[in-house]
């Protein structure tokens, strides 16, 4: 208590000499000798405040929020009891940075922050809460669509480890149209060239799988959704050229994926997978993997 007493005095005596600036340095000196982070938090986020320094006041808040956040990686590393409180404190720091960065016009910092809290949220398996924060990230990248895709796709994983599936296609197909709007394109073409080909294609392959997860009866098949399984339809003329942006041995094992579970062939949905397991990312495997086990156990079994 002695102690605690012994810190408020000093922290009055240096707030009051903040009305000149040159006692600052004062105030980083007691900083310094805190060892409890709601007190660093406190002192530094007031003095950048009163000097009305914006940048300072966010620099501060950040730092707090990583603090915040490795204690409270630290409490999970030793499985230790608690009640996330270090996480609830990081995440309202990292709020309050995001705000003062956005009210200093600085959409790239407080995007940046909101990626780094979404992050943290998806390594600590709470993707759930970590989508709201890569959304976030993506509304204030609007100015700079490549990174504003990846947001969207940090998103659209969270959605698939939550099994929001529907979500999921949602976003990737938003992806695709952003593609098609706003990415770079051939002089006198409407093909997108570069990362935003890349994007295309990735959203393409796990769109496909989706909708086989998913199977929705046509009377709820969107018109975009629709537009895609007909370019995979064996009945298609030269299906390929539709959907240049994939190899073609990509292209004719989704288009027999799309078959196999139409036709409800689970031998040949299994020798499908084997074949395509080099050529997908993790993240598409495994939800090829859910729509072979949704074959073998139906009705929502294997999902």
């Amino acid at each position: 208590m002695a102690a605690e007493g012994d810190f408020l005095i000093r922290y009055r005596a240096v707030s009051n000499k903040l009305k000149n600036i040159s006692h600052n340095y004062q105030f980083f000196i007691l900083v310094s000798d805190l060892k409890n982070m709601w007190k660093w938090f406190v002192c530094l986020r007031s003095c950048e405040q009163t000097l009305f320094n914006a940048a300072g006041e966010a620099l501060a808040l950040t730092d707090a929020a990583r603090l915040f956040l490795a204690s409270e990686q630290e409490t999970r590393a030793l499985r230790a009891p608690g009640f996330d409180e270090n996480m609830q404190a990081a995440m309202n720091c990292y709020s309050f940075a995001i705000k003062v960065c956005i009210e200093m016009n600085q959409p790239v910092m407080a995007a940046s922050l909101s990626l780094e809290l979404g992050n943290a949220l998806k390594e600590m398996n709470r993707p759930g809460e970590a989508i709201v924060h890569f959304q976030r990230a993506a509304e204030l990248q609007i100015q700079t669509p490549i990174e504003a895709l990846l947001s969207l796709w940090e998103m659209a994983s969270c959605k698939i480890l939550t099994r929001d599936y529907d979500g999921a296609l949602a976003v990737l197909s938003e992806m695709q149209h952003m593609c098609q709007e706003r990415g770079l394109q051939l002089p006198g073409t409407n093909t997108p060239v570069g990362a935003f080909m890349d994007i295309i294609a990735k959203c393409e392959i796990s769109r496909v799988l989706l909708l086989m997860l998913l199977e929705p009866p046509p009377q709820k098949l969107l018109p975009e959704h629709a537009q895609t399984l007909e370019r995979y339809a064996w009945e298609s003329f030269d299906s390929h050229s539709q959907v240049n942006f994939l190899p073609e041995n990509v292209f004719l094992l989704l288009q027999s994926v799309v078959m196999a579970c139409q036709e409800k062939d689970t031998e040949s949905l299994k020798a499908l997978q084997t074949e395509l397991w080099p050529l997908l990312s993790a993240e598409q495997n495994h939800l090829l993997h859910l729509v072979v086990q949704e074959r073998i156990t139906p009705s929502g079994q294997g999902i």
